[in-house]
């Protein structure tokens, strides 16, 4: 039963991907998986996305992680995004583990030396998660060996806030995220994390013919990452980090394609953790069914 449900979703994803890449229109996209920058998604486009991380945790299971993600430009100040995501242990099972509503504003819609944007985010996801968008507070390995059947019996409803601010500089991004997360039904304290990423096309200068393996359409950087502990005990002992280069293909007239090995720096983290994504953006999503409907 599970593998017709992994059939049966792999389809709708093939779906909803060669449909996107009829109409949709690739942009520059920085090559992060956990840092956010000050880019906000433009009114009217939809991005579909899906992002997926395996590992083999020492003393664990491999596993697979799968998230999709449906992004909107409400306004040019505002970004709205659905996550629903779910994994597959090796020697376990396959499970669906929950889902998050993302909310980005940007305050400052001219381009400054540091541009703020502010993250609010409700997640609602079970123990079992896997799909490792951020790392905060006491995150360890030891949390990915917990078997699918006790993860899922346990629900977190959880506010996740973010302090992003970002810069451009002859051509490069920084962007550095301060995380912090407080468990809505426990009496647990709040939970911290960073993010911090840095990252540039290969090239400024578009060529004066079209081609596929440009250098224009190739972005690298790198990102670090992790936990800082709780609000009873901030800092960096007991927790998790980890760093990587990142690199971006964003195909022409097609999606974006996105990878990073994601490196452990410490035992409490998993020894590599590889990352891709595959994105594809939607321009004026309502004004093309609109059109279909006439």
């Amino acid at each position: 039963m599970q593998l017709e449900v992994n059939s049966s979703l792999k389809l709708v994803l093939c779906g909803v991907v060669l449909w996107g890449s009829a109409v949709s229109a690739s942009a520059q996209e920085w090559p992060y998986f956990v840092t956010y920058s000050h880019a906000l998604e433009e009114p009217g486009n939809l991005e579909i996305a899906y992002k997926g991380v395996q590992a083999s945790p020492k003393f664990g299971n491999s596993f697979s992680s799968a998230t999709l993600e449906l992004e909107y430009g409400a306004t040019a100040w505002w970004t709205t995004e659905v996550y629903l995501s779910g994994q597959h242990t090796a020697n376990d099972s396959t499970i669906f583990t929950g889902y998050r509503w993302e909310n980005r504003f940007r305050p400052l819609l001219r381009e400054h030396l540091i541009n703020p944007v502010l993250y609010v985010e409700y997640e609602n996801a079970n123990t079992a998660d896997r799909s490792l968008l951020e790392i905060v507070g006491h995150d360890s390995i030891s949390d990915l060996r917990i078997p699918n059947a006790v993860g899922r019996s346990d629900t977190e409803r959880e506010i996740e806030l973010k302090l992003i601010l970002s810069s451009n500089f002859r051509g490069w991004n920084v962007s550095e995220n301060f995380i912090t997360e407080k468990n809505l039904i426990e009496p647990e304290p709040w939970e911290f994390g960073y993010a911090f990423g840095l990252s540039r096309p290969l090239t400024l200068r578009a060529g004066s013919k079209d081609c596929f393996f440009c250098r224009e359409n190739l972005s690298a950087g790198a990102e670090i990452y992790g936990g800082l502990g709780d609000l009873d005990s901030f800092g960096l002992s007991a927790t998790s980090h980890y760093s990587g280069p990142t690199v971006a293909f964003n195909i022409p007239r097609g999606p974006t394609v996105s990878f990073s090995p994601s490196f452990g720096l410490n035992e409490n983290s998993v020894g590599v953790l590889y990352r891709f994504k595959v994105s594809y953006e939607i321009q004026q999503i309502f004004g093309h069914f609109h059109r279909r409907a006439k």
